[in-house]
């Protein structure tokens, strides 16, 4: 069990990292617009594949984004994972009464976490082996996931 302040973006990406590489059952995140968590990474798409690829349960990757425009420009691997592996990786745009949170986190396992509280500051805590603490983080992600929103996919509809 582990709790550490993160203060420095140095830090919140090495925070990240740590993350991804003990993920082995699923990964929720909740950001602004993944810009700053650069899953799309050659060091951090690895993981996720991992993690679409050995994971049991359904939506192993569930990731929920205020604006979801800079990911479907600016990160075509990761929408490319979206594609290949939609029975196991869920996205979604959310509704614009949630528009007003500033937050960010990041959830592996149901028992690791980074939290950052302000989406333009790197102020964080990350939490190893904590799932007690975490209850309250996964209880809000569910709530956010539940307030719906705009499926990301990465197949045009139409004719």
């Amino acid at each position: 069990m582990a709790r550490e302040l993160i203060t420095s973006w140095n830090d919140y990406q090495a925070a990240i990292d740590r993350l991804l590489a003990m993920a082995s059952q699923k990964i929720c995140i909740y950001d602004e617009d993944l810009s700053q968590l650069r899953l799309d990474s050659a060091s951090r798409l690895p993981h996720l594949q991992r993690l679409l690829k050995t994971a049991v349960s359904e939506q192993s990757l569930m990731v929920a984004v205020r604006n979801a425009e800079p990911l479907r420009q600016k990160n075509p691997l990761l929408m490319a994972l979206l594609s290949s592996h939609n029975h196991r990786f869920a996205m979604q745009q959310t509704p614009p009464q949630l528009a007003h949170l500033r937050d960010a986190m990041i959830l592996v396992d149901d028992k690791h976490a980074l939290i950052r509280f302000e989406r333009d500051q790197p102020r964080s805590k990350l939490l190893i082996d904590e799932s007690i603490e975490l209850n309250p983080y996964r209880a809000r992600f569910q709530e956010i996931w539940d307030e719906g929103g705009e499926a990301i996919s990465n197949t045009v509809l139409g004719l």
